[in-house]
């Protein structure tokens, strides 16, 4: 491991999120502050939307550690396109509640049981609902009807949703009007400006015990946040692979020429062919419904596909061809029968 070969005490680029690792960029800075005044109201929702890996579920869970975990019982949701029923009972395992599966009405009642008995002892119930753009609209529905709990006019349960930046539009659509009034903070997580991307990377370094080794030449961070587009998890995956690279190679002094290397190594590779391809100029994708949800640059299945379809079509042109020559012959043999036929006669 290149952790024991640099004398590191830990992988500063993991890539799960860890609180400990929050880097406070502008955005995370501002975005810390809404979401603190929301969580303070103990009502309602918080919404965090942002690209894939900017750093959505960290700052959740950098939030709930700033306010101690002992005042909080907190379950994480996955969405994986659940619908309204098995969002109450995923919710309800995650608390430690029996899934009752008997119906709906026995799953209310018992969450509704735990909420009060959590807020008589002091504590207060947080869903955390990752990829929310996957829910349905009937389970968002079934966590607005969970925000009506109460308790002497004081609200049982708060949720944070977290997703991707077509939740914003799916937050405002006709059905979900009554879900963002209940919405009371909310921000949307951009990727790291360049300045920040060096700070970002040095930031971990720091925290994994990195006493200068290796040494990082300057020129290498504008690369790095082009290539990364600075999405913090791109950023970690490639200095990642930038810190093995240098390990395989017994380097203690990293150049552009060793980031150029791993870059490329990177783009040929089907598991991370979401980076920008070669000779392309990585741009941010525009805030928008489809794109939003688009890896970085060409998709390596788009380009399968689109040699497969070249391919057929060759295929069909071939065969064309070929048909064209054999009813061509053909018709010239039978143009040779003929002549000859009419030549016996005469």
């Amino acid at each position: 491991m290149y952790t024991e070969f640099y004398g590191l005490n830990s992988k500063p680029f993991q890539l799960s999120p860890d609180p400990g690792f929050f880097f406070a960029s502008s955005v995370h800075k501002r975005a810390m502050a809404y979401l603190q005044y929301g969580l303070s109201l103990r009502e309602g929702f918080i919404v965090i939307t942002g690209e894939v890996g900017a750093g959505k579920t960290l700052l959740a869970r950098k939030l709930i550690e700033s306010i101690g975990q002992h005042n909080i019982i907190s379950t994480h949701l996955v969405s994986t396109h659940l619908d309204a029923d098995d969002v109450l009972r995923t919710i309800s395992r995650g608390f430690g509640l029996p899934p009752d599966s008997s119906s709906k009405s026995t799953l209310l009642n018992n969450l509704h049981k735990f909420f009060r008995h959590s807020a008589q002892q002091g504590k207060r119930a947080l869903i955390i609902v990752d990829e929310a753009q996957n829910l349905t609209p009937h389970a968002v529905e079934e966590l607005r009807m969970l925000s009506n709990f109460q308790m002497e006019n004081q609200s049982l349960l708060q949720s944070f949703l977290i997703g991707q930046p077509e939740f914003r539009i799916t937050l405002h659509s006709p059905d979900m009007v009554q879900l963002k009034q209940r919405v009371i903070a909310s921000f949307h997580l951009t990727a790291l400006k360049a300045m920040e991307t060096e700070d970002y990377i040095k930031h971990r370094l720091h925290l994994s015990g990195w006493q200068s080794d290796p040494t990082l030449a300057p020129d290498i961070f504008p690369v790095i946040h082009e290539f990364t587009q600075g999405i913090p998890r791109n950023i970690n995956l490639l200095c990642d692979r930038i810190l093995l690279f240098g390990m395989l190679e017994e380097k203690h002094h990293l150049t552009l020429e060793d980031v150029t290397a791993v870059i490329d190594d990177l783009r040929q590779e089907v598991t991370h062919s979401e980076f920008p391809a070669s000779g392309a100029a990585p741009s941010r994708p525009a805030q928008t419904p489809s794109d939003s949800a688009t890896p970085l640059g060409i998709n390596l299945q788009q380009r399968l596909d689109q040699i497969a379809a070249t391919q057929t079509s060759l295929l069909q042109l071939t065969a064309a061809i070929h048909g064209s020559l054999a009813s061509l012959t053909q018709t010239l043999l039978d143009d040779r029968k003929s002549h000859s036929s009419g030549a016996s006669h005469d």
